[in-house]
């Protein structure tokens, strides 16, 4: 039972990187989504202007992700889901 593990977690690392691949902006909008949770978390503890600072980089996070998601639907847009390598 132990042995099938690896693999099932190898298998999910794969498939993890081949998404990655195929959605280059999803790391950034990943990111950002961990940046406005940082957010949520300085405003309820009263450092708002921390709060103002993580948000500003929050958006060029997102503004990054959003173009290289663009890019990468655009690379990939007239692949079918069997031609795309996972």
């Amino acid at each position: 039972m132990s042995k099938t593990m690896p693999q099932i977690h190898f298998s999910v690392m794969n498939k993890a990187e081949g998404y990655i691949k195929e959605n280059w902006g999803s790391p950034f909008i990943m990111g950002f989504i961990l940046l406005l949770g940082l957010v949520a978390a300085f405003s309820s503890t009263g450092f708002i202007s921390s709060a103002d600072n993580v948000v500003v980089y929050a958006f060029y996070v997102l503004v990054a992700g959003l173009f290289l998601q663009l890019a990468s639907f655009l690379k990939y847009r007239g692949k079918c889901d069997d031609e795309v390598v996972v």
